[in-house]
């Protein structure tokens, strides 16, 4: 489904904007697409962000910038349609809110629309550019962090629940991100002496059944590898992990605003924010293939104070001091 939609941005009134903003009067108004997987709190966070930094940039939608959405419904169909449309209306960008899970769908209906994706695990591996350093193609962006990344999830699980000797991991295992991740963390897991096993998150049943299963003997505990199917059943995963009281460590602040109990991972509002320079770069006349996907600059700790009371778990201090965000 496509759309305009007016988000409120925080400037404030036309005297907020930059200077550049009133001086660049181009003779045609550009176009960019805004293509997101759903259409959620979670989302409209993130694009505001970007729209913050574009209008820092002198972007201002509907006075010298038309910006059209498209929202997926978390899935690969519904997101192809929306991109066909999105590409009907010839923008002269894409904005990918995601990595992916988008991009697959997009990149099957256009290979010429320069597009810039906001966060990827590994877009090289998923074939969404040929380097890093040199794109190739026609999308260019951000990735979400390095596998490496998956070992630190671990071992901040064994930091706030010492007695979890077994953890189960949910991870897709049709993507590539999914192996690479449950790689690391069985590497991890060998040096602290904790046994790991792998949950698929095709579906709600299949992830209710596997950590049931996993929840059966003691010591548990419950790690969530990054994918778009753990970000769409995250409320499934979230109840799931309270039940059975397993401690559980996510890739992602939401799961944690939805009641979880840590998460550590890339801020996806930061990769929002800069994009909006990829996307003015390209507007002005650079090439996505030779634009260099970035690395994440900017990573957060995220825990749930009351959920951890819930489990019976004492943060410590020190873990609680380097927190960028404690939920009461």
């Amino acid at each position: 489904m496509i759309g305009r939609r007016t988000f409120i941005v925080g400037l404030g009134s036309a005297a907020a904007w930059p200077v550049v903003a009133r001086g660049q009067q181009p003779d045609s108004m550009r176009r960019i697409a805004v293509l997101s997987g759903a259409d959620d709190q979670d989302a409209r966070v993130r694009i505001e962000a970007f729209l913050q930094a574009f209008a820092q940039l002198g972007w201002i939608d509907g006075r010298n910038v038309r910006i059209d959405y498209g929202w997926g419904s978390g899935n690969a169909d519904s997101i192809r349609k929306s991109a066909a449309e999105l590409v009907t209306l010839a923008p002269d960008v894409i904005l990918a809110t995601s990595g992916v899970s988008l991009m697959g769908p997009l990149l099957q209906v256009t290979r010429t629309v320069p597009t810039v994706f906001t966060y990827a695990a590994d877009p090289v591996g998923a074939g969404l550019v040929e380097s890093l350093a040199r794109p190739g193609g026609n999308a260019t962006g951000f990735t979400s962090g390095e596998y490496s990344i998956s070992g630190k999830w671990l071992e901040l699980l064994t930091r706030v629940a010492p007695s979890v000797s077994r953890v189960a991991v949910l991870r897709n295992a049709d993507i590539p991100t999914g192996a690479g991740q449950f790689g690391v963390i069985q590497a991890t897991a060998l040096s602290l002496r904790v046994e790991v096993n792998p949950v698929n998150v095709r579906d709600a049943g299949e992830i209710e059944r596997g950590i049931a299963a996993f929840a059966r003997s003691p010591n548990g505990g419950l790690i969530v590898a990054g994918s778009a199917l753990a970000s769409f059943h995250r409320d499934v995963i979230v109840t799931l992990a309270e039940r059975h009281r397993l401690p559980a460590v996510y890739y992602r602040r939401y799961f944690v605003d939805a009641g979880g109990l840590i998460s550590y991972g890339s801020s996806i509002v930061d990769q929002h924010r800069r994009a909006a320079g990829y996307v003015d770069r390209i507007l002005k006349g650079e090439k996505p293939a030779d634009m260099p996907v970035q690395q994440p600059t900017k990573f957060e700790l995220i825990i749930n104070l009351k959920t951890a009371k819930a489990l019976g778990l004492n943060i410590p201090e020190t873990l609680l001091a380097t927190a960028d965000e404690v939920i009461q």
